[in-house]
């Protein structure tokens, strides 16, 4: 049923697109219509990506899932580079890791109620996450004084942005190792697509999710504006949601239908690869267009930090219940009121 949906509603993409070029929309209502189309864009991009896999074997579907699984953040994040919107780039990055560790996780506890979880897969992904935060904080703590976007910073972001890269390919290799690609169980049993039709529906819809995330980043300005908040709000809450909306969705059911342990993988192992994958990769393709600074503030750090620490506190044991669940949405909700309450730098 849900599958369904998400393959009727891919129609929006065109539509907003169409619409975006054609008629003479408030940049409200684009903004709104360009999230509500890169839903079902985020949702085709990981499917094609997980039949892709079904042909390529782990090690380059491992490759596959951390590249294409990513790509609606990464394309949001390239296309808001370009357009100088720095804030907006680290605010959505930071919500993206923290709406996974503390939302969708929270929400999958909380939908799966008891079971047991993979304690040493996600000791692992708590060990990237901590690491990722300190790490950070050294292209962090010099732009809390000055320019954030001084040139120093970005140049001082590329080592940062390497050694991220490498560690997150040394966590690929164990966890390949360990197990293979973790696959979301759809409504129905399905057989894998062609390679061809992967591939082709995955460059689609890549191609869509570009055309759809540079109407949502053009429209952005004003919809903060007129929503009256700020655009490191809007970044970090909602598009970071936006953006991981089908895998949050997926996390849910699986823990609903009892698999506890793969929903909690789902999203430590999301909020993992955003930190040490997608952050440095946008970090050092910027350069192409304009170099980012990975210059966090001190509230991102915090919420980090604080997610990173909640999270391995409440999960400690490995195991699961909605008491649980709930501790991590109630963590999720300071975040969001802390970063309504912080603003604009």
């Amino acid at each position: 049923m849900v599958r369904r949906i998400l393959f009727a509603t891919l129609a929006v993409a065109p539509i907003a697109v169409a619409l975006h070029y054609v008629a003479d929309l408030p940049q409200t209502v684009e903004f709104v219509i360009s999230a509500l189309a890169l839903v079902p864009l985020a949702w085709l991009i990981g499917e094609a990506t997980e039949h892709a896999a079904e042909h390529t074997g782990p090690g380059i579907g491992g490759f596959l899932n951390a590249t294409f699984g990513n790509a609606p953040e990464l394309i949001i994040a390239l296309i808001a580079v370009h357009e100088g919107l720095t804030e907006v780039v680290r605010g959505s990055l930071t919500g993206s890791v923290v709406s996974n560790l503390l939302l969708v996780l929270g929400a999958a506890l909380i939908a799966g109620g008891r079971g047991k979880l993979d304690r040493l897969s996600s000791f692992v992904s708590f060990g990237l996450l901590a690491f990722a935060t300190l790490v950070l904080l050294i292209p962090a703590i010099p732009s809390w004084d000055g320019n954030p976007d001084r040139d120093s910073l970005a140049a001082l972001s590329v080592p940062v942005s390497i050694v991220l890269l490498v560690v997150y390919v040394g966590a690929t290799w164990f966890s390949l190792r360990r197990h293979s690609a973790i696959h979301i169980a759809s409504d129905d049993e399905i057989d894998a697509w062609s390679l061809r039709t992967a591939l082709v529906a995955l460059a689609l819809a890549t191609m869509a999710t570009a055309f759809v995330a540079e109407i949502l980043v053009g429209s952005l300005e004003v919809f903060s504006e007129k929503a009256g908040l700020s655009q490191f709000f809007v970044a970090a809450v909602i598009v970071a949601i936006v953006g991981n909306a089908a895998e949050h969705g997926g996390a849910v059911v699986v823990a609903f239908r009892g698999k506890i342990a793969l929903a909690g993988e789902i999203a430590l192992s999301s909020a993992a690869q955003v930190a040490v994958f997608l952050i440095p990769a946008v970090a050092l393709i910027s350069w192409l267009i304009e170099p980012l600074a990975l210059s966090f503030r001190p509230v991102e750090i915090a919420a980090l930090g604080g997610s990173v620490a909640l999270t391995t506190l409440v999960l400690f044991g490995g195991h699961s219940s909605r008491l649980r669940g709930a501790l991590l949405i109630g963590g999720y909700a300071i975040v969001v009121v802390a970063f309504l309450l912080t603003g604009d730098r």
